[in-house]
């Protein structure tokens, strides 16, 4: 898979609330290339302090544009979002492995799809959905409570149905979404399962999703949330093991079939 380094220039940098924030990139190189799974890795100041730069999943491409969906949970991500716009990101990408989505992705596919994405996951499925909006997948959102649920508005104007689900029941299901959705598979025995789940979120999230996924024989595709040094996989500080050894998530994923993983 071909990456690209580059200087690319913000155009829009959006606080949504709290500390999440929106940022569009003019990077055509990257997005000519993105597919949904796939991040880039963004130094976000010129001297040693971060000294590492950071990976951020890609949440969306228009055009040269692509779009990050961003966190601010530590140093890194406090510069990043006082950046303005106007400014240059030093970004490199897109790096890994993303989603295998190439048979629902036509407009006759008929093949039912579920999206499963606890907090921050939703940032990659957003742009899984809109490469898929055809088949319509069904898309579960997990949190703690209501005010942590994010893009669920996104999801639904990519003609989505979406469910979420809240630990404290204080918006929709009660209870954790992979709880949610072993229910709707539960109940889906009646008509038909589905033939693919996409999931990202928490690891404890992941290896429930991919239980529940081996437990009724459907196939899964989790990307994993991994702190990472190099990003292209010389560093080997991000690995996973799979029943092939272990495996460089930066490099080898981030996105893993569920039965591959050994945990």
């Amino acid at each position: 898979m071909k990456s690209f380094q580059l200087k690319a220039k913000i155009l829009s940098q959006t606080k949504i609330k709290d500390n999440y924030w929106y940022c569009e990139l003019s990077a055509p190189e990257v997005a000519g290339h993105a597919l949904p799974g796939q991040f880039i890795n963004i130094r976000v100041s010129d001297n040693f302090d971060p000294l590492l730069r950071r990976p951020i999943s890609i949440h969306g491409v228009s055009g040269a544009k692509i779009k990050i969906f961003y966190e601010v949970v530590g140093k890194a991500t406090e510069i990043l979002a006082q950046k303005k716009k106007g400014e240059h990101l030093d970004v490199i990408g897109p790096l890994g492995n993303g989603f295998e989505y190439s048979r629902i992705a036509k407009k006759s596919s008929n093949r039912r799809t579920i999206l499963v994405a606890g907090g921050m996951g939703v940032a990659p499925l957003v742009f899984l959905a809109e490469k898929t909006k055809f088949n319509k997948p069904l898309v579960l959102i997990g949190a703690r409570e209501k005010e942590q649920i994010l893009c669920s508005q996104e999801f639904k104007t990519l003609g989505c149905k979406v469910i979420i689900a809240t630990d404290d029941g204080s918006l929709g299901f009660k209870g954790k979404v992979t709880e949610l959705l072993k229910e709707i598979l539960s109940e889906s025995q009646q008509i038909s399962k589905p033939e693919n789940i996409y999931a990202c979120g928490p690891q404890p999230m992941l290896k429930a999703v991919a239980r529940i996924s081996c437990e009724n024989n459907i196939a899964s595709q989790l990307s994993l949330e991994r702190h990472m040094a190099c990003g292209f996989g010389a560093c080997l500080g991000c690995v996973v093991a799979t029943k092939s050894g272990y495996k460089r998530v930066c490099k080898d994923g981030p996105v893993f079939s569920g039965k591959e993983l050994t945990w």
